[in-house]
């Protein structure tokens, strides 16, 4: 009996066993109900309709894109972004512009980038900004966006200063030296003029030598600037002044004198030489030095003679 009795006793590893398989059998249940849920969903009325719908609107955008549909619309209308944001009220409606006076609100608008594609939200301001000073005539800009649909734009021109020619080409420059016209019409021929590669550069200090040349400054047509070092300035009627490196001012100080008491521009010279200190250099146009020396000549004959 007793043998009996153990041989129909469980092995006490089977109760674990029995134990284990349970939770794993409950756990595959679980996730076949829920594969099951998901896939009842799909069987609802109208799930395979929105199913083929998402379908063909992908299909019909990829074929969009890929047939150039897209970028017409962008060229057109404007980025995606920039029309959700006109369509929620805030578009660009009016652009206000101040401080110009050569450049048209036309050019600037093209200069900026800023069309009826944009919308406020959507529109760097710095990037506008910074499109604007790349215009040569504008010195300084600032964009301001005013919802919701408003842009301030306030500018400051370069004004005209000066002529500079260079290579044979004359272009107008500010007082800075910066190029912000070609030289089309005769409204900028009463600027100063300065020639040579760096005189724009300088045109301060030119400005500042026709200052001290006083009286004789409207005399000065033309500043020519050599070897990016010193001055020679030209004289309406042909006259070639060389002004020296160090202190030219002073040399323009002795010009004036000389011209007070000798009226030296208005002689028969080619250039006068003011670069050495305390030494004047004239040289005479061929007439001059032909007439000086027919006047010399009888005296040297009378002196070799006697």
């Amino acid at each position: 009996m007793a043998a009996a009795a153990v041989a129909t006793a469980p092995p006490p590893a089977a109760v674990p066993a029995a134990a284990a398989v349970a939770p794993r059998a409950t756990a595959r249940r679980t996730r076949g109900e829920r594969l099951l849920s998901r896939l009842a969903l799909l069987g609802r009325p109208g799930v395979g309709a929105l199913a083929t719908l998402a379908l063909f609107a992908a299909v019909g955008a990829a074929g969009f894109v890929e047939n150039g549909g897209y970028a017409a619309l962008v060229a057109s209308e404007g980025e995606l972004y920039d029309i959700a944001a006109r369509a929620a009220g805030f578009p660009i409606s009016a652009v206000t512009i101040t401080g110009q006076s050569r450049l048209t609100e036309r050019e600037l608008l093209e200069a900026a980038g800023v069309g009826p594609r944009n919308s406020l939200p959507f529109l760097d301001a710095t990037a506008v900004r910074d499109r604007l000073m790349q215009v040569p005539l504008v010195k300084s800009a600032r964009v301001m966006k005013l919802y919701p649909d408003r842009l301030v734009v306030a500018i400051e021109e370069r004004q005209p200063s000066a002529l500079w020619q260079r290579d044979g080409r004359v272009a107008v420059i500010s007082e800075d030296g910066v190029p912000i016209d070609e030289l089309r019409d005769q409204r900028y021929l009463g600027l100063p003029f300065v020639v040579g590669e760096g005189a724009q550069k300088r045109l301060l200090e030119f400005l500042m030598l026709m200052t001290k040349a006083g009286d004789l400054a409207h005399r000065i047509k033309a500043g020519v600037l050599v070897a990016g070092r010193r001055w020679n300035f030209e004289v309406t009627n042909g006259v070639t002044v060389k002004l020296p490196e160090i202190d030219p001012s002073g040399a323009l100080e002795t010009l004036a004198r000389l011209q007070r008491e000798a009226r030296i521009l208005d002689k028969d010279v080619m250039f006068i030489d003011l670069r050495i200190p305390d030494r004047i250099s004239v040289r005479l146009t061929e007439e001059a030095a032909e007439a000086r020396e027919a006047q010399l000549a009888p005296r040297k004959s009378t002196k070799s003679g006697g």
